[in-house]
């Protein structure tokens, strides 16, 4: 079992900041990705950004240059940076941790709300 805590959304004016964290407990298995997904009313979830335990990032096209995620694996920890806030970033962001088909965890969600 992994248990995944998320903190630091909230609401923020466009072309603002905002930083989420994700802390990550339990059996953590070396090789693994963290990673953000976000979900906005009457859409599908979507993957914001990953990072495997060696660093290897990935991007949706539409938050390339905006956001940057980065991890601490001695902490098991996970952050999404966020820039240049667009109202269309307004969404519940999920942390999400991967170990293989058999682990894919899921943390409660945090709002982020973008006003225009």
């Amino acid at each position: 079992q992994v248990q995944l805590v998320e903190s630091g959304g909230g609401l923020v004016q466009a072309g603002g900041s905002l930083r989420l964290s994700c802390a990550a407990s339990g059996t953590i298995f070396r090789i693994n990705v963290l990673g953000w997904y976000r979900q906005a009313p009457g859409k599908q979830r979507e993957l914001v950004a990953t990072i495997t335990n060696v660093g290897n990032a990935n991007y949706a096209d539409s938050v390339k240059g905006r956001f940057t995620i980065a991890r601490d694996n001695a902490k098991n920890t996970v952050w999404l940076q966020m820039s240049s806030l667009k109202p269309e970033d307004t969404a519940v962001y999920y942390c999400n941790y991967r170990a293989g088909a058999a682990y894919n965890y899921w943390g409660q969600g945090t709002q982020v709300t973008v006003s225009s």
